[in-house]
């Protein structure tokens, strides 16, 4: 397998580089064909790294850094106050060709407005997009896009996020003619905002997207859908609501010693109710597949959040990968191509 080389800015998120750090560690034990360039302030980075391997620390260089962007910078502060961050130079890493990828827990904003200066859109698209896979009811995946790249929509961009999730179905979870919904307050025709309602009209006249109608957010891992579009700002809150369910229901497996000592029948049933729940439901846990690909660029981009710990940062580094041996930019430029030059022929 050829060697990847990865960028990561391990100063972004809540907790820096005591997670980040780990977390690519972890992920080159289970992928020796990586090499890993963790971009940030040296000092708090070679701690973490002072206890690995000798045959891991072959596989990783620190970029120096010499600030980090904060989670609060507004857009007009953006240029002006991102030279020499971890972020930027992770970004660089990957316009220079020195890195296929780069992963990022930082400020969601400030990463998609300088991936979009830095990286470029691809031909087509008018704002790049956050996407990610869930899992679902019938044991599969369905993807969602936007999850935050784009607070405000317009039905221009959404018909496109529609267009991107169905190659990445496609391409990746190998679905023919993926079905590709809009997410909405209902699913009357007449309901919600003006962009939804004329994106709608123009995916119903696609002849190049399966597009089935609207689906409330009940729906949301039902597995109706092959593709679910929103705008950012719906997305966002719609996943990290979903996400935060699922975890409070995952706490609640285990059940306490108190409840057990005046409950005989649950502390019988405890084992075999923990170890089938668990497993049942454990493809639902959001650890699981943390990881955004910022879809609509030239090169592969991948936020994790801002939250993960060391498990799920390692699936968001996983994830970018993946997506660089999947190829998934140039698949989806190849496809827009395709749609956009028949779409202009018609």
């Amino acid at each position: 397998m050829a060697r990847l080389t990865l960028a990561i800015d391990v100063m972004g998120g809540d907790f820096g580089p005591r997670v980040t750090v780990p977390a690519a560690l972890r992920a080159l034990s289970s992928r020796s064909h990586l090499d890993l360039l963790l971009v940030g302030i040296p000092d708090t980075i070679t701690p973490w790294l002072a206890k690995t391997n000798s045959s891991l620390l072959g596989c990783v260089q620190v970029i120096p850094a010499k600030s980090v962007i904060a989670s609060d910078l507004r857009p007009f502060q953006l240029l002006r106050n991102s030279h020499g961050t971890s972020m930027r130079l992770a970004l660089e890493l990957v316009k220079e060709g020195r890195a296929q990828a780069c992963i990022s827990a930082g400020n969601t904003g400030a990463l998609m407005g300088l991936a979009q200066l830095m990286l470029k859109p691809l031909d087509g698209i008018k704002r790049p997009a956050l996407m990610t896979l869930l899992p679902n009811q019938q044991r599969g995946k369905t993807v969602m896009i936007d999850l935050g790249g784009n607070v405000d929509s317009d039905s221009d961009m959404l018909v496109q996020f529609a267009m991107m999730g169905a190659v990445i179905a496609e391409e990746v979870l190998e679905i023919i003619n993926p079905r590709v919904a809009l997410l909405n307050i209902g699913h009357e025709e007449t309901k919600g905002l003006e962009s939804i309602r004329t994106a709608a009209s123009i995916l119903k006249k696609s002849a190049h997207i399966n597009y089935i109608g609207y689906l409330e957010g009940s729906d949301l891992l039902t597995g109706k859908t092959d593709v679910l579009v929103c705008d950012g700002f719906v997305g966002n809150i719609t996943l990290k609501t979903m996400e935060g369910v699922v975890k409070m229901f995952l706490s609640l497996l285990p059940f306490s010693e108190e409840r057990e000592k005046h409950s005989w029948w649950l502390k019988f049933f405890r084992g075999w109710i923990q170890r089938h729940l668990a497993q049942y439901f454990r493809h639902l846990n959001p650890d699981q597949y943390n990881g955004a690909c910022l879809l609509g660029l030239r090169e592969t981009v991948i936020k994790s959040h801002g939250a993960a710990n060391q498990s799920a940062f390692t699936m968001a580094i996983e994830q970018a990968a993946q997506t660089v041996q999947r190829q998934i930019p140039a698949r989806i430029a190849a496809r827009l191509n395709t749609v956009l030059g028949r779409s202009d022929k018609a």
